[in-house]
């Protein structure tokens, strides 16, 4: 069994664009919330690690002020 051809991107919009546009309108939607999950699990995943360095204590607490001055330095 042989791997599916892969598509160009034009490809894929001619594909799309193929379609009625209430399938094109339903996949717009279903990559728009897709994307958005995406976006949310990496947040999700950043802010974990942030907390795990946080308990570790390679973070700290501070303000701009001390930021800036750290910046500077």
């Amino acid at each position: 069994m042989h791997a599916p051809r892969t598509l160009t991107f034009q490809e894929a919009l001619d594909l799309v664009e193929s379609q009625p546009e209430s399938q094109q309108d339903d996949l717009l939607e279903i990559v728009r919330s897709r994307r958005l999950e995406q976006r949310r699990a990496a947040l999700a995943d950043r802010i974990a690690e942030a907390r795990r360095e946080y308990r570790r204590g390679k973070v700290r607490r501070s303000t701009i002020d001390d930021l800036m001055k750290d910046l500077a330095e």
